[in-house]
């Protein structure tokens, strides 16, 4: 899951509130991207940081589109 749709589901009242102490600490702003290929199957993910939010993910999509299919296909189980 990506990791800014984990910090939207974390805000209070959200179903994942308080994840991101979990596992010895979770990043919950946008940076992070899982990696799937045309199957729908996770073959890895990218993580940026050092600058801006928007422009940390901005670098993670276009690292994530040139090695596989950055968007996750809709899955029941999914939020």
């Amino acid at each position: 899951m990506p990791t800014g749709q984990i910090g939207q589901l974390s805000q209070p009242e959200g179903p994942l509130f308080g994840i991101e102490h979990s596992n010895d600490g979770l990043i919950t702003f946008p940076g992070g991207l899982p990696i799937v290929d045309s199957d729908g199957i996770l073959i890895g993910a990218i993580g940026v940081s050092g600058s801006s939010v928007e422009n940390d993910h901005i670098v993670a999509l276009a690292g994530a589109q040139i090695a596989g299919v950055s968007d996750l296909p809709e899955h029941p189980w999914r939020t």
